[in-house]
């Protein structure tokens, strides 16, 4: 058909249902659809159209605009407007009523509560239908395009909650990979860099991790990265072709061409890389719509992974710390065994403040397990002070009260934000009198023949200021074991802590007699995944205990 100057361009190929009971207009309204280059589905009643949007739903092939005559002789045309509106996957076509008769304003107007996009009357000039239908397209298009994208904003807005919440680089990795199949549609792969340069590679769940290149193909990409970003800021792309791209990130034993996306949060950080097979994002990357949201989410990631890789550091400082301060090895206690073992949290989470200690005094053999409030540097660092103040004042004093309350007060002057528990026991070796004072911390089990039980020793966690209760004296035998832990081993949230105790109890009494074989069923039954520190002391003695003198 020829165009003349200032008449409108062609109409795209987009294909419209006609509905009319009428053959003589529903022909001619085809007619001049099809002259304008649509493809037109006729249909001579509202029964008619419904059984072709179903057939046409099942192929993926929906009409773009459907016209429909108010008087159709199954249902009204408004009725059929509110049955194709009714259902999700049809709800979006645009509808435009019309009709032969006359009709007022009232008409129109059900029409518009109906769902309608628009009206006009027949007989109709062929450049109006032409218009009425480019007009109901074109808006039809426009808020699908709205819709898609406001879609793909929440998949990024998703994504970079996603990768902000994650707890460690490992997690980071994931998330970020994830985030950017769902944007892209297509599978996905992320580089993370630990502080200690322990890479992170994280996949979406359209690759499968198993069978994965070799950690030389991982770090041929990070040194891909970096040359990359040389110089550079923001977020940079680039395509990989397959011949330089690893083989098997996107599928398991293929070659593929990648897009990549690489950001630094710093310019003393290492990159932080993203990439997606070029399918999913076409030749243009950064320059298309879905390249533009990944590289907002490689950024967002890259900034959240300045944090984590500080607090990385951090951490590794803190266990550096309380490993030096707590040896695995304890120096020999006359007339006892001694065994001890320190876990540090999950690496997600923060490092604690728990310590033992085993220190042989004039009076005796004294323990002791405690723990600071927090999960930090600082905490780690007044558990060192702590552990230093005890050992400082045994060398004149043994007695357990004495030694709460001094540490009570040292926290006090020194650390007067700080809270911490501890339970200190004073062993006579020679004798089994156990003195025990509790500053707020899990009570000692005493572990016998197929039984356990918690001492009762009780009273307020140091740092507080308030008057600590005499020790609880009990004896111990050379068939008996002492227990001592901090809440690390056994918390858990949404659990009464009383709960956790008596699971403790029961597990104990049926343990074995063996220290090391004890702590380490302790381990083994509660020591997965904690969100706090453990530490675990066991004592027995080594000879028979006499008669108090």
């Amino acid at each position: 058909m020829n165009q003349t100057e200032g008449s409108p361009e062609p109409a795209e190929d987009t294909t419209v249902l006609v509905v009319d009971d009428a053959p003589a207009s529903r022909y001619a309204i085809g007619a001049v659809l099809r002259r304008a280059g649509h493809q037109v589905v006729p249909a001579a009643s509202a029964g008619e159209a419904l059984i072709e949007l179903d057939t046409r739903q099942r192929a993926g092939a929906l009409p773009d605009v459907a016209l429909v005559d108010i008087g159709l002789p199954d249902m009204s045309g408004y009725d059929l407007c509110r049955r194709i509106k009714e259902v999700p996957l049809t709800a979006g076509i645009p509808v435009v009523h019309f009709s032969a008769k006359p009709v007022g304003p009232g008409d129109r107007t059900r029409g518009l509560d109906a769902g309608a996009d628009a009206y006009f009357t027949v007989p109709a000039e062929p450049e109006e239908i032409q218009a009425v239908v480019r007009a109901a397209v074109r808006g039809a298009r426009f808020r699908t395009t709205a819709e898609a994208k406001a879609g793909r904003l929440s998949l990024l807005a998703e994504a970079v909650l996603a990768v902000q919440a994650a707890r460690c680089p490992q997690e980071l990795a994931t998330a970020a990979a994830a985030g950017a199949a769902r944007i892209s549609g297509g599978p996905a792969v992320a580089f993370v860099s630990g502080p200690d340069g322990e890479l992170m590679v994280g996949t979406s769940r359209r690759r499968a991790s198993t069978a994965l290149p070799d950690t030389s193909a991982a770090e041929e990409v990070v040194r891909l990265s970096e040359r990359l970003m040389a110089g550079r800021s923001g977020v940079q792309s680039t395509v990989v072709p397959s011949p330089m791209w690893p083989p098997g990130y996107f599928r398991a034993g293929q070659s593929e061409s990648a897009r990549l996306m690489v950001a630094c949060g710093s310019d003393t950080r290492p990159p932080v890389c993203v990439a997606v097979p070029t399918y999913a994002v076409g030749a243009g990357g950064a320059g298309d719509e879905s390249g533009r949201l990944l590289g907002r989410l490689v950024h967002a990631a890259a900034l959240a992974a300045e944090p984590l890789l500080m607090y990385e550091v951090e951490r590794n400082i803190a266990l550096t710390l309380q490993h030096s301060f707590l040896p695995k090895r304890l120096p020999e206690m006359p007339g006892t065994d001694v065994m001890v073992r320190y876990v540090p949290a999950s690496r997600h989470t923060e490092i604690g403040g728990d310590f033992y200690a085993a220190i042989a005094t004039p009076d005796g053999v004294l323990v002791g397990v405690g723990d600071v409030v927090g999960h930090s540097l600082d905490a780690a660092t007044v558990m060192v002070e702590i552990r230093h103040a005890l050992r400082a004042y045994c060398v004149d004093e043994s007695d357990p009260r004495v030694l709460v309350e001094r540490l009570d007060r040292m926290l006090q002057r020194y650390h007067p934000q700080a809270t911490a528990t501890v339970c200190l026991a004073l062993i006579e070796p020679a004798t089994g009198r156990t003195r025990i004072a509790n500053a707020g911390h899990i009570p000692p089990l005493i572990i016998g023949d197929g039984d356990a039980r918690y001492c009762g020793a009780s009273g307020p966690l140091l740092g507080v200021g308030l008057d600590h209760p005499e020790p609880t004296e009990l004896k111990i035998t050379k068939d008996e074991r002492l227990l001592m832990v901090t809440d690390g081993l056994i918390e858990t949230r949404g659990i009464d802590l009383g709960v956790s105790m008596e699971h403790l109890r029961q597990v104990t009494a049926e343990a074995s007699a063996d220290l090391g074989a004890l702590c380490d069923t302790l381990l083994s039954c509660f020591g997965h995944e904690r969100a706090d520190d453990i530490a675990l002391l066991a004592l027995r003695l080594t000879e028979e205990p006499g008669s108090p003198a």
